[in-house]
């Protein structure tokens, strides 16, 4: 593999974490096939930051076309006609002008090479953003000209299965899309949208103030990137494509639910489309994008830039569908920037890929060991894999195919390993319930006995045994295995030589089958781990402290869907 493969990439993923520093300084800039890897100056550090940008789509001379042109200015798109309607009357309502005004996403802008004199972008997170002097480039002086919340749109027949009136909440998209009462959900790219990266922040906002445990938070936000149906839409041609519809019903299966603006939603409203959109206030992470009147600190035209600023006026921007003052009980946006692109870059570098998987979990006696959850109650490792275990099963997406094996030897006898749920794709049924639903009542109902042995390393064998058949191409292949201790107390036992080198002879590079090792609490044999995750092409990943089973989870769930 090289040196990008998937699972190495997970180590530029920052982890959703209150506590985190940044990353070493750098900078880094590599072209390839039109992707641009950006190292983003943040807080003294580093935050890798992935872009995306056709030819067409680089960042122009942000100037208008006339040679009197003195002030350039650059606007998101939803406001640029406000602005340049107020442009228009310093100009003398000619065409042309000292003021010239573009239209501009802010995430090309925030690359540009030339940066405008006035920048009003669409959150004022992308002046901290910028690649291109950042904050010192320019100032902003009184708050923000114009704000728009983040709505959740949706077709009206859809509406009322997430939302009550105009009032939902993100943990009810979440649930309604993994239950399937959602049809569809539809993303911007929060890389290059303010739509997109302040929604992927409010969701994660919504998903930590759900739970106590910072990992089932990043299970249930990735339940719901793991359903999407396009993560890299753009809010505009979302807007598009509902508008040219004339059924209610294929505009649901086409965009379903999506953000957008309020601003921008209220504009569709009185455009009189065929379709109706009704869009609804998500009150566990209500989110609004700000238009700052950013002024370059090296313009030469100040006072033209004041005398624009004024000439901008509530009243118009009302008519426009803008808020003029602050909506309330939304979320603050950071002040940090990688605490804002960390959960933009990880939704970004997810993977939607059919998907097979052998989850084997052991169930030996070590697993009946007290332990805390993160809400400071008593339990048992077993009780935490149950609580972590029901958020993960959400998780897979309807592409997948699954299996489940417990590991244990409860008797001198017994096999090294029990078929709970047999591989197949998770919405087929497995009797009379689909495969996700028995993984559920599986894992639900685990329970270890008091004294049994672990034969940790006979069931990788057995189970790479049974997954290489099954790997093809366009598919990640892949096992993924919890263990709390060492390979032990059972007639399986084999020296950790002896079962490394039978791994290692076994291997077909062809027909590969990484291994993820999730090390479940301190007994965990996390150097074995390490090995066969090393021999396999895999990743160990440690859970010392059994309360971060759930975080551990993540990260492996990450870790199979990070790009190549």
């Amino acid at each position: 593999m090289s040196d990008h493969s998937w699972h190495d990439a997970t180590a530029h993923l920052p982890e959703h974490d209150p506590e985190q520093q940044p990353m070493t300084a750098g900078v880094r800039l590599m072209l390839t096939a039109m992707i641009v890897t950006v190292l983003v100056l943040v807080a003294g550090g580093t935050t890798w930051w992935l872009y995306s940008q056709k030819p067409q789509e680089q960042a122009a001379r942000p100037a208008g076309p006339c040679s009197d042109t003195v002030l350039r200015v650059v606007a998101a798109p939803e406001i640029a006609p406000v602005v340049e309607s107020a442009a228009r009357t310093i100009n003398n309502d000619r065409d042309c002008g000292p003021i010239g005004v573009t239209a501009q996403e802010p995430a090309v802008t925030a690359i540009a090479p030339e940066q405008p004199d006035v920048w009003i972008p669409s959150s004022s997170a992308w002046l901290r953003i910028s690649l291109v002097g950042g904050v010192e480039a320019y100032r902003v002086d009184g708050g923000p000209i114009a704000r728009s919340p983040i709505v959740l749109a949706a077709p009206a027949p859809i509406a009322g299965r997430f939302a009550t009136g105009d009032k939902t909440t993100w943990m009810q998209l979440m649930a309604g899309v993994a239950g399937h009462q959602i049809p569809a959900v539809t993303m911007p790219d929060p890389l290059h949208s303010s739509v997109g990266m302040l929604a992927v922040y409010a969701i994660q906002s919504a998903m930590d103030e759900s739970t106590p445990d910072a990992g089932i938070a990043q299970l249930r936000a990735l339940t719901l990137r793991s359903r999407l149906k396009d993560a890299a839409a753009d809010p505009a041609d979302l807007l598009r494509r509902v508008g040219a519809q004339t059924d209610a019903g294929a505009a649901a299966a086409d965009v379903g639910v999506f953000p957008i603006t309020e601003q921008q939603l209220t504009t569709y409203q009185h455009a009189g489309h065929p379709i109706a959109l009704k869009g609804s206030y998500p009150s566990d992470g209500l989110i609004e994008a700000d238009y700052p009147f950013a002024i370059s600190t090296t313009t030469r035209q100040p006072a033209l830039a004041e005398r624009l600023r004024a000439a901008i006026g509530k009243a118009a921007l009302t008519d426009a569908g803008f808020r003029t003052y602050a909506t309330p009980h939304t979320i603050k946006v950071p002040d940090r920037s990688d605490k804002l692109l960390a959960p933009a870059l990880q939704w970004a570098q997810y993977r939607t890929l059919a998907f097979q998987v052998l989850l084997l979990i052991d169930a030996s006696g070590s697993m009946n060991k007290p332990a805390v959850d993160k809400a400071g109650r008593k339990t048992t490792k077993a009780g935490l894999l149950r609580q972590s275990g029901l958020a993960a099963t959400q998780l897979f997406g309807d592409e997948t195919s699954v299996g489940l094996w417990f590991f244990n030897t409860p008797a001198p006898t017994s096999p090294p390993h029990t078929e709970m749920v047999p591989f197949g794709p998770i919405n087929d049924k497995v009797g009379a319930r689909t495969r996700r639903a028995a993984m559920a009542a599986a894992i639900g109902g685990y329970k270890a006995p008091n004294e049994a042995g672990t034969p940790l390393f006979q069931t990788i064998l057995d189970a790479q045994s049974a997954m290489r058949p099954h790997v093809k191409p366009g598919a990640i292949t892949l096992m993924i295995v919890l263990s709390d201790g060492a390979d032990a107390e059972s007639r399986y036992a084999m020296p950790k030589k002896t079962f490394l080198d039978r791994l290692a002879k076994s291997q077909d590079r062809e027909r590969q089958v990484p291994i993820i090792g999730v090390g479940f609490g301190p007994d965990a044999d996390m150097a074995t781990l390490t090995d066969m995750a090393r021999l396999t092409d895999g990743k160990a990943i440690a859970a010392r402290d059994p309360a971060d089973l759930a975080s551990a989870m993540a990260k492996a769930f990450l870790a199979a869907h990070a790009p190549s």
